[in-house]
């Protein structure tokens, strides 16, 4: 375990110019005075770690030194060849590249691991695109994927949902695919925005206009946060229930999963004459919800809109008239 820490802990050091103490420690998940004991016992090997001291001080490097990319084991193998998405590679443009990388650590690769390549793309595959969605990747994907790696400012005509056409100044911080569709993550002067990529009708980059780039932007983070928030704009309307106790379970998987989690952590007491809780639901729309509570047939009773009590009433006395006596 010691061994790999150590090795973890030259390759942190070769990908930056200076990590602290607590940077390092958090990263092998370990005591800074740990850090401290694998520090001197790498100097004792011979690799030319130095301390910086004082309160901008930290670990580094000297030298230039390198580590060649050794010690792979064959699970860590087989998971770097699984790192990358080739349909999306593909599609952003980069497949000869990313072919020539895997290559490379082919070749670097202890003999009896120079089929771990072949192993992982033998038992996974991503199929990234959502089902009935064209496959065709967007004709400007290429272009932003470009920019994107560059830090190139461009400038592009954007189509916008209601069909009219802007024309922006953007700085591409990064790419996001999500169930078929290719976003931009964008800084427009201080503010970070996601486009659909299929929606650019025009895009160019200056060769000389590169943006600096903020260090502190984590898109991972952006996007959950984007996606969370744009889930929840869609659901507009609200919806009130009684549920039974089965109808408290089941609502989550029947409704948005974060809207019926909510609703039910806030619901009140159980009613003392038949147990049944008053929840209020957050819902896209009415269409939706009669679609989506009808999956919970009588474990669910709506008592606001009046609307669409009336549709589940209906729905009630045509399912009775199909099962009921003598039908």
């Amino acid at each position: 375990m010691r061994a790999a820490r150590l090795i973890k802990l030259v390759l942190l050091l070769q990908s930056r110019p200076l990590m602290t103490g607590a940077e390092l420690a958090r990263q092998l998940e370990v005591s800074e005075r740990t850090v401290a004991r694998d520090v001197l016992a790498l100097s004792e090997a011979g690799v030319p770690v130095y301390a910086d001291r004082g309160r901008s001080g930290g670990y580094r490097l000297v030298g230039g030194y390198r580590t060649r990319l050794t010690g792979l084991g064959r699970t860590e193998a087989e998971a770097l060849f699984l790192s990358g998405v080739p349909s999306a590679l593909r599609e952003m443009g980069l497949a000869d590249a990313a072919s020539a990388a895997r290559l490379k650590v082919s070749a670097a690769l202890l003999p009896e691991l120079r089929d771990a390549s072949s192993s992982a793309a033998q038992r996974f595959h991503l199929d990234a695109p959502g089902w009935w969605q064209p496959a065709d990747p967007p004709p400007l994907l290429p272009a932003l994927a470009e920019a994107v790696w560059d830090d190139r400012r461009v400038t592009a005509r954007y189509r916008r949902r209601d069909g009219e056409e802007v024309e922006r100044g953007l700085d591409p911080y990064g790419l996001v695919l999500k169930g078929g569709v290719w976003y931009l993550i964008a800084r427009v002067a201080s503010d970070f925005r996601s486009y659909r990529v299929d929606r650019f009708t025009a895009v160019s980059a200056a060769a000389e206009k590169r943006f600096r780039r903020d260090g502190t932007f984590d898109l991972p983070g952006f996007w959950e946060e984007h996606a969370a928030l744009f889930a929840r704009s869609l659901l507009r309307e609200r919806v009130v229930l009684r549920l039974t106790a089965d109808g408290v379970r089941r609502l989550p998987h029947v409704v948005d999963r974060r809207s019926g989690e909510e609703a039910v952590a806030t619901a009140g007491p159980p009613d003392a004459a038949d147990g049944r809780v008053t929840v209020t639901l957050r819902v896209e729309g009415l269409d939706v919800a009669y679609e989506q509570l009808l999956a919970l047939g009588p474990e669910a009773e709506v008592l606001e809109p009046e609307e669409l009590r009336g549709r589940m009433a209906g729905a009630a006395g045509r399912m009775a008239r199909l099962y009921g006596p003598g039908a």
